[in-house]
């Protein structure tokens, strides 16, 4: 038997049990209930959002570098390429990883997530539970190339040599990370277990 099921609510604030037709926790003052009705549109809502800045993020220069004769712009996956043609694999791998790979995964893992709480189960209860604790820890680590481009363009600053700054894909891959981080906090995990 579930709490919900004999008519009792948690307050998700410090964790004091009452019965379901309370509505403030008289420990902390915290409102309670239930399940929050719309945390599902406010995942798809910062999901979506989240993709929608994640494109320009891909299309456009994530870094603008400067030199007296040399001037280059390099996208995400431009810079991945560039990287590898100068022999640098792992390096290269890295950012393929954590610019490509995690942002896209997490994208489908959200997801994947919203949509099997509206369809109902597509894997166990215990599998989407890890899977939304895998999201909650990578959404702290998705930001190692934008605080990679801010350092760079923060210790490269030869004005009359070289100039490294940040293209707008830098602010927008740090918003499709920030919605990303948002949707996976806006999901209510206890829906999983719900029937």
């Amino acid at each position: 038997m579930t709490a919900r099921q004999a008519g009792l609510v948690a307050c998700t604030r410090c964790g004091r049990v009452w019965p379901a037709d309370v509505h403030t926790c008289a420990r902390c003052g915290a409102p309670l209930s239930s399940r929050d009705p719309g945390a599902l549109q406010r995942v798809w809502a910062w999901w979506i959002a989240g993709l929608v800045v994640y494109i320009p993020a891909n299309v456009y220069p994530m870094l603008i570098t400067r030199t007296l004769n040399y001037s280059s712009e390099a996208t995400i996956l431009g810079g991945v390429i560039e990287l590898l043609s100068h022999g640098d694999v792992l390096v290269a791998l890295v950012v393929f990883v954590a610019s490509i790979l995690i942002p896209v995964g997490k994208f489908i893992a959200i997801g994947f997530l919203a949509l099997s709480v509206e369809k109902r189960r597509w894997m166990s209860e215990h599998g989407q539970h890890r899977l939304h604790a895998v999201v909650e820890f990578i959404g702290r680590w998705s930001m190692i190339d934008v605080f990679v481009v801010a350092i760079l363009a923060s210790l490269v600053r030869f004005d009359a040599v070289a100039t490294i700054n940040p293209g707008i894909a830098a602010v927008s891959f740090a918003l499709s990370v920030a919605f990303t981080m948002l949707a996976a906090q806006s999901f209510d995990p206890r829906t999983i277990w719900d029937d």
